[in-house]
């Protein structure tokens, strides 16, 4: 099952445009994929409640009668829009989880230095190291008047990460999320010029969203018999798709944390909590 995890800290960086975008381009491919949002300001489930039902199906968490968030049956792909502040042992168990994670990033000095100290803590992570969790950067709200997608160009050679391009600046994407809709729900000749820059972006994501038959990524997660927890070992996240059971060495040992309370709506994993 492919997972997109879509990781920036700073907040306002558009993880949920980008998110919802790429969820949407998997339905429309006719994937049963699932937006996992475990940000805290519920962006993405918020869009989901406006989109129409006649669009391609995108399945939010499932929950169950003990409050956990679950993958619901028969997703086949799951993206995550994951919260702002993320770090440490949160951010270690999204690397374990994700096949690929893309950072946002808008162009100025505050977004930057912050992306770049997210991206030194995943380089210190073993599987976005070496290249097994991929990673890559995507320029948001660029406004293709200045030198800013240039300079967010440099920014990521300079750290060694790619750089799959820029998503300009423009009232289409807010008035499409208004309406539930992504540039992938409008007319190619309406956002011709905004498909043209997803382009590039989709195909460095195609080798993890549409893998080669008998391909893996990563070893899949268990179900056998119930309901599992995930490979993120001491999670409130539970996964319900049929594969093959986790090797335990996977696991990262964590200790068990006291559970928070939960006032209202449904319980975020802890795994994802800011």
């Amino acid at each position: 099952m492919p997972v997109i995890a879509v990781v920036n800290r700073k907040g306002g960086s558009g993880k949920s445009t980008f998110a919802a975008h790429v969820a949407a381009w998997c339905a429309r491919q006719g994937h049963s994929v699932m937006l996992g949002d475990v940000d805290r300001q519920q962006s993405s489930r918020a869009w989901l409640k406006r989109r129409d039902a006649a669009l391609p199906t995108i399945a939010a968490w499932g929950i169950d009668q003990k409050n956990m968030l679950r993958v619901p049956t028969g997703i086949s792909h799951v993206v995550l829009d994951t919260p702002g502040g993320i770090h440490g042992f949160e951010l270690a168990r999204v690397v374990m989880f994700a096949d690929a994670i893309v950072m946002p990033v808008c162009p100025s000095m505050f977004d930057r230095e912050s992306a770049a100290a997210c991206h030194a803590e995943l380089m210190t992570l073993p599987r976005a190291a070496s290249g097994r969790c991929r990673l890559a950067v995507v320029g948001m709200r660029v406004d293709g008047r200045t030198n800013a997608a240039q300079t967010l160009s440099d920014w990521a050679q300079g750290l060694g990460v790619p750089y799959l391009g820029a998503l300009r600046e423009t009232q289409l994407y807010v008035r499409s999320l208004e309406r539930g809709l992504t540039m992938f729900d409008l007319a190619p000749s309406q956002a011709a010029a905004d498909l043209a820059q997803w382009e590039p972006i989709i195909d460095w994501l195609r080798p993890v969203l549409q893998p080669l038959p008998g391909a893996s990524t990563r070893e899949p997660i268990s179900t056998q018999g119930s309901a599992q927890e995930s490979l993120l070992h001491g999670s409130r996240f539970a996964v319900l798709s049929g594969a093959r059971a986790l090797n335990p060495e996977h696991y990262i040992p964590v200790r068990t944390l006291p559970q928070a309370p939960v006032t209202e709506g449904p319980e975020i994993p802890r795994f994802l909590k800011a």
